[in-house]
């Protein structure tokens, strides 16, 4: 059986975790008696509410808001979930931004796009994790769980700076993990498409359609939720001997049709 790390009174910093994949992730760390450091840019009280109901399930939570894009915050946000937990265990790389762009529109792409794209979604993850390595390396063992995307390993998402930034967090997982191991394990998810207010707002009126197309297109006739991303994440933490690994959570849409289909 392969080993599992435990993650009952472990300390978890979650980045961009007031919604979405992040908050579910949060509250599924907590339920497993995991303390928790919930990370917010803009959505203070929304991630007030989530550290709220994981408080409730018994364990520490507290929010650090910070912008990950600014290397300086990443250190503060790193500082103040050390002290207010006592110890880093678990990071997860979660935060993450995109501007819709249709593909064909290269001259709607502009300098603002893949500045603040790849500062969130790249280097993020990056300024995060060094600003956590001293932390994870003290305890028994830490890991870190980037959200990468299908999108960084199809070529086919909200716009191709998002596409580019996620394709650079599968790379960056892998490099991670050459560098930090063996005392910090890194890993990565990449969700396909999540029901959720992200793509709503994203999609707008075509929402509806896009998830039951995907659904279709799916193996399991379904799209992911928050919750089975975070599932994923989860089991990328638990796995102790997974380092290097990019789970595709994406209900088979990728490497889809079935067999039978006609094609």
């Amino acid at each position: 059986m392969m080993p599992r790390m435990e993650l009952n009174g472990k300390n978890a910093l979650i980045t961009g975790a007031s919604r979405g994949v992040g908050a579910a992730t949060a509250i599924k760390l907590a339920k497993a008696g995991c303390n928790v450091a919930i990370n917010c840019n803009q959505s203070i009280d929304r991630a007030k509410q989530v550290a709220a109901q994981c408080r409730g399930l018994g364990v520490k939570a507290i929010v650090v808001q910070g912008d990950v894009a600014s290397d300086a915050d990443c250190r503060r946000i790193a500082t103040k979930s050390v002290e207010a937990l006592g110890q880093l265990d678990i990071l997860i790389n979660n935060a993450g931004t995109t501007r819709f762009i249709n593909f064909h529109d290269l001259d709607k792409v502009n300098d603002n796009d893949w500045e603040r794209i790849l500062g969130v979604n790249l280097k993020g993850p990056f300024q995060c994790a060094r600003a956590a390595r001293k932390a994870l390396e003290a305890g028994d063992g830490g890991v870190i769980v980037n959200t990468a995307s299908v999108a960084g390993i199809t070529g086919a998402g909200s716009s191709i700076p998002y596409c580019v930034s996620k394709a650079g967090v599968i790379n960056l997982t892998l490099g991670l993990a050459r560098t930090l191991g063996p005392k910090i394990r890194v890993n990565a998810v990449a969700p396909g498409f999540i029901e959720g207010e992200w793509l709503q707002r994203g999609l707008g009126n075509s929402f509806e359609s896009v998830r039951n197309k995907k659904a279709t297109e799916g193996l399991l006739d379904a799209v992911s939720t928050p919750e089975d991303i975070a599932d994923g994440i989860l089991s990328m933490i638990t796995c102790a001997k997974v380092t290097g690994h990019i789970l595709t959570v994406d209900t088979g849409h990728t490497i889809g049709p079935r067999i039978g289909s006609g094609i």
